[in-house]
């Protein structure tokens, strides 16, 4: 059977669903996308992270309020590298700082005077989002009631996002919540001004550490016109007219793919799903955009031009990294996005894990892996620990907590959540993404701790 339970998960037997090896004459799709385990330390984050800090966050001309404790409003300064080109964007944090007291009375008048507040202070913001957490959705403070009294007052839109962190199983549950209330209550709400038949929106793409400079750039040159990404450096006004466009670009399709789908049923929008990392993904999307708008000359011609700009600069890396084996452990999309990547820089994929995959995902998973690879859906500490000392990897690719782990056990890591330095984004990315591997797996640190795998070695924390 695919199925495996990890030592570490002999007590939790439910565990042994969630885990699995890679076989595509007998593939199986894990237990997902459902409540943790009670008693298993998970890594996961809540909706409210994934509404505010994913889909919400990235929107550059809004005043973004946290309807709660300080705390959960410090998670998202500055927390995430969603970059714009705006000063105003990513630079103040705004929360209603619930007390005791507020719990006790209700927080609506406070949320109501923050939002007259914040526009005061910033009235060239185009509109506000407001987000519930858990404590305020628990006393039942009605975001939406308040949201359409300060509207009225302050003559822009005011956006509620009742996403509390209990609400879903996971991050993901806050993605659907934030991108079914930007279609709801801004897409379509106003015009654009000079449509062009080649005009497109990038779905799912969120700008992490500029990568949608890197596709603006590139699309600019095969001849289409970005009207907005959803919702990475997004304006306010360019979301309201998203529905003009004569494609959708479905990029990570995780959480949008179903968005794509509602503007296809309501505006009559086709959508196409795309690779946008990675040399043959990144070729093969780019010609399929290509034969949809009959621009494929075009396409080849660009296509042609970034790599000849990018292999020799690109060669150096490949030979430094050709042989070296990887764990992949990300949200969800970037698994089966990077396992193409990797392979392009022939770099072996030895095991990966999902923080929030749907059953989708690892159909994905399971198509672009090679037979033999370990896959985990929501693991823990004690399943990374296990899997990095079984398998082996020469480099742990993950977010900014699990990377500590990697390092007490020997093993170099990437930050793949909001990236080392990047972009890592189609051609010029994928240079970026190369470098970054190179720099991690060749720095001199790992030359003061012995053979990782050695039978005597172990950690120096271990000794200390």
């Amino acid at each position: 059977m695919p199925f495996v339970t990890l030592d570490c998960d002999k007590c939790i037997e439910e565990r042994g669903r969630h885990t699995y090896i890679t076989d595509k004459k007998n593939p199986v799709i894990p237990v997902c996308n459902v409540r943790t385990v009670p008693g298993d330390m998970t890594e996961r984050g809540c909706a409210f992270a994934g509404a505010r800090g994913v889909v919400g966050g990235p929107v550059k001309d809004v005043i973004q309020i946290v309807h709660g404790p300080v705390g959960c409003a410090y998670y998202t300064w500055s927390s995430r590298r969603h970059l714009s080109d705006s000063e105003f964007h990513r630079k103040y944090c705004f929360s209603t700082d619930m007390q005791e007291k507020d719990i006790v009375f209700g927080g609506e008048k406070k949320l109501y005077n923050a939002i007259i507040e914040a526009n005061q202070e910033f009235p060239e913001a185009k509109a506000v989002f407001i987000y519930a957490t858990c404590p305020t959705a628990l006393i039942g403070d009605d975001l939406e009631a308040v949201a359409k009294k300060a509207s009225k007052a302050i003559g822009k839109p005011v956006i509620a996002f009742n996403s509390p962190g209990f609400c879903g199983v996971s991050q993901s549950k806050g993605h659907h919540i934030a991108n079914h209330t930007i279609f709801e209550k801004i897409v379509g709400t106003k015009e654009l001004e000079d449509p062009t038949p080649y005009d497109v929106n990038i779905i799912g793409e969120y700008n992490i550490d500029g990568d949608y400079w890197v596709l603006e750039k590139l699309f600019t040159k095969i001849g289409l016109r970005i009207i907005t990404a959803f919702t990475g450096n997004a304006s306010y006004d360019n979301l309201c007219k998203m529905h003009h466009a004569k494609l959708n670009i479905v990029h990570c399709q995780r959480s949008a793919t179903y968005i794509a789908r509602l503007m296809k049923e309501k505006y009559g929008t086709p959508f196409i799903r795309v690779t946008l990392f990675g040399i043959t993904e990144t070729i093969n999307s780019l010609r399929e955009i290509g034969e949809f708008f009959g621009i494929q000359k075009k396409v080849e011609e660009v296509i042609e031009e970034e790599l000849e700009s990018i292999m020799p600069r690109l060669q150096f890396y490949r030979e430094k990294l050709r042989g070296k084996r990887a764990m992949i452990y990300v949200g969800a999309p970037r698994v089966w996005h990077w396992i193409p990547l990797m392979r392009d820089l022939g770099i072996e994929v030895v095991a990966c894990a999902t923080t929030f995959g749907h059953e989708d995902d690892y159909e994905k998973i399971n198509a672009r892996a090679d037979d033999g690879v370990l896959v985990i859906d929501n693991p823990n500490e004690l399943e990374l620990e296990e899997v990095i000392q079984k398998y082996k990897p020469d480099i742990f690719l993950t977010g900014l907590k699990e990377k500590y782990l990697a390092h007490k056990l020997g093993v170099p890591s990437l930050n793949s959540h909001s990236y080392e330095n990047g972009p890592y984004v189609a051609f010029e990315g994928l240079v970026n993404f190369a470098r970054d591997l190179y720099k991690s797996l060749y720095a001199p640190v790992w030359n003061f701790i012995g053979e990782r795998w050695s039978a005597k070695w172990q950690p120096n924390w271990l000794t200390l």
